[in-house]
């Protein structure tokens, strides 16, 4: 099992709770999210250089857009983010009563947007996975969840993986391209408690599942079910993973500071940082929403 220790500063420490990251290869950007803050940043890796948008609720994730821009995952459902002031486009009834947000989000190979939520107080089995139809439509695809976190297909789009962070899995699903239905759910991925919480999630060109270890300090890569490569971090909460730069070789790791306390925040100055490290594979875009 192959170790990495060479980690760079993309974006210096900060974020109360960064995640989301995506790779925008038309503009050579990496776009990120704070959900608390509720901004969403615009990084250009070369240079650190960070453009802001401000949001007004919690966002959980956001995805390009075919057209332009990108869809995001709100407090209260969907919006698109452009030129103009962001615009709900799909609500979700009930989770600003019920205390519940989007978390992490992804779509599907033909444009389809997926995000499951979690309550605020992490409460069990409050939380679903929707998806957004690119008609706009919105469908509860899983119920009874807790915190929703990383999405990804494999490469024949047959094959969903998903992450409830609680249940220290990766299950995957049966996934039916043309009407993105989920069945014959199973387990590939058992992350022993001891490691971290698995969160965000990206997949490479070989198949294999980089994993953010919430509370572990550590990427985990897993292929064919086995863990496979361990990359160690200087910040104990990491929260995401994506592949980026001119040829996909470069794995982007976002971060949080929230929870911390003055003692842990004094250690991990860090803490909050989007990260890159060069693990030797490539990845894969992440494609767009189509709606």
């Amino acid at each position: 099992m192959a170790r990495f220790d060479h980690v760079e500063v993309v974006v210096p420490g900060g974020a109360q709770l960064g995640e989301g990251p995506v790779w925008d290869a038309e503009r050579g950007l990496l776009a990120w999210v704070d959900i608390p803050a509720r901004l969403v940043h615009l990084t250009d890796p070369r240079s650190g250089a960070t453009r802001s948008i401000e949001v007004p609720l919690d966002v959980g994730a956001v995805a390009l857009r075919t057209s332009g821009g990108f869809v995001a995952a709100l407090q209260d459902g969907f919006w698109v983010i452009d030129d103009g002031p962001p615009r709900r486009i799909a609500e979700v009834p009930g989770t600003l009563e019920a205390g519940i947000r989007f978390n992490d989000g992804a779509c599907d190979a033909d444009g389809r947007f997926w995000a499951g939520t979690m309550a605020y107080d992490q409460r069990a089995g409050a939380a679903s996975l929707y998806r957004l139809d690119v008609d706009g439509s919105v469908h509860r695809m899983l119920d009874g969840l807790t915190i929703g976190n990383g999405l990804a297909w494999d490469a024949s789009g047959r094959v969903m993986y998903y992450i409830d962070t609680p249940t220290h899995r990766i299950d995957a699903f049966a996934f039916d391209p043309a009407s993105g239905s989920l069945s014959d759910r199973r387990t590939v991925v058992r992350v022993p408690p001891g490691s971290g919480a698995p969160d965000g999630m990206t997949i490479d060109a070989e198949g294999g599942l980089w994993v953010a270890l919430w509370g572990g300090a550590a990427v985990h890569r897993y292929l064919d079910g086995n863990l496979d490569r361990v990359i160690d971090l200087p910040v104990t909460q990491p929260t995401s993973a994506t592949f980026g730069g001119a040829g996909l070789d470069e794995l982007f790791i976002t971060s949080a500071s929230m929870g911390l306390s003055p003692q842990q925040r004094r250690d991990q100055p860090l803490a909050g940082a989007v990260l890159r490290v060069r693990p030797g594979v490539r990845g894969v875009l992440a494609p767009p929403y189509a709606g």
